[in-house]
């Protein structure tokens, strides 16, 4: 059985988890391994997360396979972007699903979750991020109708950036 829930304090330990897991595997090529402990270890930390957890503008969302957390989303609502003229649109910043749930369909769930949440909000689109090497995130995205609009060099460190390509989907 499959469940989508917001998430609680509670929960911090096991995003900060799932997380570095779901972010590790698309992402292990693109930078050093000290980068990657580094971004991670900002990125994930459990104080982090209950900063952001606890910030109302941020909506984080599990979901489960069973009893297991099978990865988790965060969005934020209005949340501008400057290749976008609206200014009501949702900036989706993660959609993480652990290896191991590839192909199951829970990520396309997930994300159909986050569309009805941000129109729920009445938002006129969902915007993104995405390492321009993370073919399956791409493909998906492409699939679902989203465009890329824009080029973005994403901070991985104080002095070093990846490629990204910025995707707008319209509602």
């Amino acid at each position: 059985m499959i469940s989508i829930k917001k998430a609680a304090l509670e929960d911090v330990k096991a995003l900060a988890k799932v997380g570095e897991k779901a972010f590790l595997v698309p992402h292990k090529e693109a930078i050093t391994k000290e980068m990657m402990d580094a971004y991670i270890s900002t990125s994930f930390n459990e104080q982090n997360l209950i900063e952001e957890i606890t910030n109302k503008k941020f909506q984080y969302n599990l979901i489960f396979k069973g009893d297991v957390l099978a990865g988790y989303s965060k969005i934020i609502i209005n949340y501008k972007n400057e290749n976008i003229k609206e200014t009501n649109v949702t900036k989706m910043e993660r959609l993480y699903l652990l290896e191991e749930f590839y192909g199951a369909g829970l990520g396309k769930q997930l994300f159909t979750h986050n569309l009805e949440l941000a129109k729920q909000q009445n938002q006129k689109g969902i915007w993104l991020y995405v390492w321009v090497k993370n073919y399956k995130a791409i493909d998906f995205y492409k699939k679902a109708g989203f465009k890329k609009i824009a080029d973005y060099d994403f901070p991985v460190s104080k002095t070093e950036t990846r490629p990204n390509d910025v995707f707008y989907l319209e509602f």
